[in-house]
């Protein structure tokens, strides 16, 4: 689904990583791990076509469309949408009643995948942190991809919710094969959810087996 071939990033003459090499499979669930200011971010940018390398060669299926979802974000308490409303902010304004049903139909579904229809009236700024990603996932997946990125999505999350999102997004990930690259830098989740770990390491990368992944990765220099 997406190849990496010496993929490097210069932001003048400040080198964030060169030479970089992996694949995403289809239906992976991948964690992308390292100290902050390694280069996740920015690799991600370049996969979502945000930012530009600088050399090398990246192939991405361009039939598979990357939903994203942010690190929380805390939102006022007077936030006048409901759940429903903020998820419907993704769709493209319409006059067509035939598309507009169609459009109900894909809000009512994606509701149901993200276990939000029975607080989709709920004022958005009413909204457990959890409920809240929940409603960013929604939004993402509105767009049916294939790719499904997680910016840090759980930070500042409870340890209980960090779980229920993440089960959610490990059940959307075997039941539809949707491939999800979590950048995170908590280890419990990497153990726990992800099959596969790209390493940022001394402005490269390196795949390690989930098994090996321990604490210091997280707490390394780049």
């Amino acid at each position: 689904m997406i190849r990496a071939i010496n993929l490097t990033k210069r932001f003048g003459k400040q080198l964030v990583f060169e030479n970089l090499n992996f694949k995403i499979n289809d239906g992976d669930f991948l964690s992308l791990i390292g100290p902050n200011g390694s280069g996740k971010t920015t690799l991600v940018k370049i996969l979502m076509g945000l930012e530009k390398k600088s050399s090398g060669t990246l192939i991405v299926n361009q039939r598979q469309v990357i939903g994203y979802v942010p690190q929380f974000r805390n939102i006022d308490l007077d936030f006048p949408l409901s759940i429903e409303q903020f998820v419907k902010l993704n769709l493209k304004f319409t006059l067509s009643p035939n598309q507009r049903r169609q459009d109900n139909e894909l809000i009512k579904n994606i509701l149901e995948r993200t276990k939000l229809t029975k607080i989709k009236d709920r004022p958005l700024g009413l909204a457990s942190g959890g409920e809240k990603q929940k409603a960013y996932l929604a939004q993402a997946l509105l767009n049916d991809p294939k790719v499904l990125i997680l910016d840090e999505s759980t930070a500042s999350l409870d340890v209980e919710v960090k779980m229920q999102l993440m089960d959610l997004v490990q059940e959307l990930n075997q039941k539809y094969n949707l491939t999800v690259i979590f950048i995170t830098h908590d280890y419990e989740l990497t153990k726990k959810y992800t099959k596969r770990a790209l390493f940022f390491k001394n402005k490269t990368i390196e795949e390690v087996n989930v098994s090996d992944v321990s604490e210091d990765m997280f707490e390394m220099g780049g």
